[in-house]
């Protein structure tokens, strides 16, 4: 099958490093570029252009909002979803807050990447101190650079909990239970819309499930991508 792969908010390739060569043994794997629009519809039409004719759409947080739209504009192309640490819900008035002064942030005094503390929070607690997990993600993220930054936070995100019954493809959502970013509970959310979808809910990882939890996550995704066969 081919698998492209769609990492989340200011992360790049380098996320799915421990995932891409376990899934690649058995898989064509493309990596979808979301670093060159400011919606998710302008994400999902980059990716669009650049997909094989044919493939599983695999998200990762924001990734998982951009998946779902592909899935819904090109259903004769995408064969199933993987929707990893992610939901369909709105930002908050204080998440949309905190992207509007971060934006402006950066416009008036350069980019510095994201804080250390920005970045702990979306691991498990038991990794607060993995110094070395922590610069991977913001090195991810300072390679970006502020022109991404500033494309990938100037809009609030949208909900899609309305339209989720429009996807018809067979779809499987990941969870963390100690997610901090993306709970359970959206992920239940996801799985209550989208028909027929199957929910499996991992524990011991945060929410960078791919970084945290890769040989569980690629265990989790092969073994369902082989009851689709």
């Amino acid at each position: 099958m081919n698998l492209v792969l769609l990492p989340g908010f200011m992360l790049g390739a380098e996320l799915w490093r421990e995932v891409a060569p376990a899934l690649a043994r058995r898989h064509t794997l493309f990596h979808g570029d979301l670093t060159g629009h400011d919606t998710i519809e302008g994400m999902a039409e980059g990716v669009l252009s650049q997909a094989p004719e044919r493939f599983v759409a695999i998200g990762f947080s924001m990734g998982g909002y951009v998946a779902r739209e592909i899935a819904r504009r090109a259903p004769d192309r995408v064969q199933a979803l993987v929707l990893v640490a992610t939901s369909g819900r709105a930002d908050t008035p204080d998440e949309a807050e905190r992207k509007v002064r971060s934006v402006e942030r950066v416009a008036s005094h350069g980019y510095a990447g994201l804080s250390r503390a920005s970045v702990m929070r979306t691991l498990h607690h038991s990794r607060s101190s993995d110094d070395p997990l922590v610069d991977r993600v913001r090195e991810m993220a300072k390679r970006l650079g502020g022109d991404v930054f500033m494309r990938q936070a100037a809009h609030p995100r949208s909900s899609d909990l309305d339209r989720l019954g429009e996807i018809a493809c067979p779809t499987l959502i990941v969870a963390s239970a100690d997610d901090r970013v993306r709970s359970v509970e959206e992920a239940e959310q996801l799985r209550a819309g989208i028909p027929d979808a199957e929910l499996v809910v991992i524990e011991g990882a945060g929410h960078m499930v791919p970084l945290e939890a890769p040989d569980q996550l690629v265990r989790i995704v092969e073994s369902w991508l082989d009851g689709m066969i």
